[in-house]
């Protein structure tokens, strides 16, 4: 991988460029999740990528760094920048999940992360039920109360339901399952963006989230459970929905 100076980095982050690299990476790892840029392909060479985004070679270093912290590709002396199989990826970084839902997601995107969902929430709530503190069940409550004062249509409401799922990990107790929140939660945000597209959504999901928090502040693991899997499904069905239109 290329590497890049302690000086170089000091004077990309004093002249703002950090921020343009991260723009770049976005710009890059979005077409290449979107199979834009296919798994196996090149990316342009240095003098090129510099001179296609008028950036500095720091700047740009900057952005195939972040590229493969990331997994998507790897870098080789003479031989250039590749891109990785699917399988190197960290699929789970919050930000790989927005770079593939920058464009329009595939039947078989939304597939793959409700599943994932499916099998890791409705557990996480169980064991919330019989584990969270009471500043654990505020924390959710706060979250639920954003969402019914703010609406899912809106920013504010959005990620506020995040919080929601993401507070249900953290109240599970497991370093694993909460190393999962800002993944949980971007999946949110990202599927219930997609959903309130269309100015018709059928389901509104506030009730669902009532009946999770219900079932956690009675410390009802199975009720917890069956709320967060009928919750899913259908948040599934809708998106799916959408996607068929």
């Amino acid at each position: 991988m290329v590497d890049t100076s302690d000086e170089e980095r000091t004077a990309a982050v004093l002249n703002g460029e950090q921020k343009l690299g991260e723009r770049i990476a976005t710009a890059i790892g979005t077409d290449i999740t979107s199979g834009a840029i296919a798994v196996g392909a090149l990316l342009p060479t240095e003098n090129v990528g510099v001179k296609k985004y008028n950036v500095s070679r720091a700047t740009y270093r900057e952005a195939i760094r972040t590229l493969a912290s990331k997994g998507l590709v790897a870098s080789r002396p003479k031989t250039g920048t590749r891109v990785n199989p699917r399988r190197n990826w960290a699929i789970m970084d919050p930000e790989v999940i927005r770079w593939m839902f920058s464009n329009e997601p595939t039947a078989a995107l939304i597939q793959a992360l409700f599943e994932l969902r499916i099998v890791i929430e409705p557990q996480a709530a169980a064991m919330a039920a019989e584990r969270r503190t009471a500043e654990q069940l505020l924390t959710l409550g706060r979250a639920f109360d954003h969402m019914v004062t703010y609406g899912y249509r809106s920013a504010k409401g959005q990620v506020a339901d995040g919080e929601f799922h993401s507070a249900i990990l953290e109240a599970t107790g497991n370093d694993f399952l909460i190393g999962m929140e800002q993944s949980i939660a971007t999946a949110v945000l990202m599927t219930t963006k997609l959903k309130v597209a269309a100015s018709d959504t059928p389901r509104d999901p506030i009730p669902l989230h009532l009946e999770v928090y219900r079932a956690i502040a009675d410390r009802d693991g199975e009720r917890a459970r069956l709320a967060v899997l009928t919750l899913l499904e259908i948040a599934r069905e809708d998106t799916e929905l959408l996607l068929r239109r």
